[in-house]
């Protein structure tokens, strides 16, 4: 009869089959540390351009109104077509005008015949004053006469001008060149003129050149002075310096102006400073009131470049992975810039000898403190 083994003989039996067991994972091994292509930023010198917000404009404005009062006969202009300055616009009535010209006239064809008069009886006045026949008080008394029918001639004189003025002012004409807007009255409507309260007949806006306003920040501000000390960008209040507009459907830069204007003081409540620039029109293209984004030249600077992909958040902070000693992956808080040829500017936090990982962030496995398989790329400028 045959025993059955006891335990001490099966024990080395399932340490055999223990390690066969094993065999496959000890083969296996620790998996292969991720591959990542890396690269270091590109060093370049860079033109900034900060991007702003804002509307064209009319470089002038005017509203069109009568100096004088009365009921419009003539309208001389086709709504919204383009006038010169000097053109006439409205005809108002210029009968009662025409009569107080004349009016006016007569006065002084009146006072001028009291003038003639009073210098005839200063002139016999003397005479009979050498005679002694009157009195030297009698040759006052006609002398102050005669001033006053001079002084009552230049009255009527004056009186005279100001009514060929308001008869003048019954056309009412284009002070300047531009786009005219639509009347606001029509012929046979009595307007008010004058200095105030005076009706208003329409608007004029000039078209060529035309300027573009926008709001840029304190910051903003702020940098170009410092720029300005140290005598790395000229101020925009005493050089042209040179922006760049496109309009809502444009997606290219193609229109260029210059600096026209810096305000003189922020915006408390925005914490904004108002600049204009000024833009060649001569096919009228643009408008009052398109909307546009510009951007404005902000100096040169050396600067580090890396695709703006490469960039991942942290709570609040913007960081770049790189390859550090043993190839471990670590982190680095970056300061972002604008984009300069399609790449993220880097402010601070990146040096030109960091390997930069530009390919394989994607991977999970690739996060700080891990252990990567480095492989050489290179960051190249994006061209249209």
């Amino acid at each position: 009869m045959l025993k059955s083994p006891g335990r001490s003989a099966l024990a080395p039996l399932f340490v055999i089959l223990s390690l066969f067991a094993l065999q496959p994972v000890l083969a296996q091994g620790a998996p292969p540390a991720p591959t990542v292509a890396v690269a270091s930023p590109l060093a370049k010198r860079v033109v900034q351009w900060d991007e702003y917000t804002g509307r064209f404009e009319a470089r002038e404005q005017v509203e069109v109104r009568a100096r004088v009062s009365g009921f419009i006969d003539r309208i001389h202009f086709r709504d919204g077509q383009m006038i010169k300055a000097g053109d006439l616009l409205f005809t108002i009535d210029q009968r009662p005008y025409l009569l107080s010209v004349e009016a006016a006239g007569a006065e002084v064809a009146r006072t001028k015949a009291q003038v003639a008069l009073a210098e005839n009886e200063v002139e016999r006045a003397e005479g009979l004053t050498r005679n002694q026949t009157i009195t030297a008080r009698d040759l006052d008394t006609r002398k102050a006469n005669l001033a006053s029918a001079r002084a009552t001639q230049a009255a009527a004189e004056a009186n005279l001008k100001t009514a060929e003025l308001n008869l003048e002012w019954t056309q009412v004409r284009a002070p300047i060149e531009g786009r005219i807007s639509d009347r606001r009255v029509d012929a046979g409507n009595l307007i008010a003129g004058g200095q105030s309260g005076a009706n208003l007949l329409t608007t004029i806006v000039t078209l060529d050149p035309i300027v573009f306003t926008f709001e840029a920040s304190e910051a903003d501000y702020l940098r170009y002075s410092r720029l300005l000390q140290s005598g790395s960008r000229p101020s925009g209040r005493d050089t042209p310096n040179p922006v760049q507009v496109r309009l809502a459907d444009e997606a290219d830069w193609k229109r260029e102006g210059k600096m026209d204007f810096v305000d003189n003081q922020l915006n408390a409540r925005s914490g904004t400073i108002r600049g204009r620039a000024l833009f060649e029109n001569k096919d009228q293209f643009l408008t009052p009131g398109t909307f546009g984004r510009m951007r404005l030249y902000g100096g040169e600077f050396d600067a580090l470049l890396v695709p703006d992909s490469v960039i991942v958040s942290d709570q609040t902070r913007k960081v770049v992975l790189v390859v550090g000693p043993e190839n471990k992956v670590a982190p680095r808080p970056v300061t972002l810039g604008p984009i300069v040829d399609g790449l993220r500017v880097i402010r601070s936090g990146l040096t030109a000898a960091d390997k930069v990982i530009i390919n394989g962030i994607a991977n999970p496995m690739v996060r700080p403190g891990v252990t990567v398989n480095p492989q050489p790329g290179e960051i190249k400028v994006v061209t249209n």
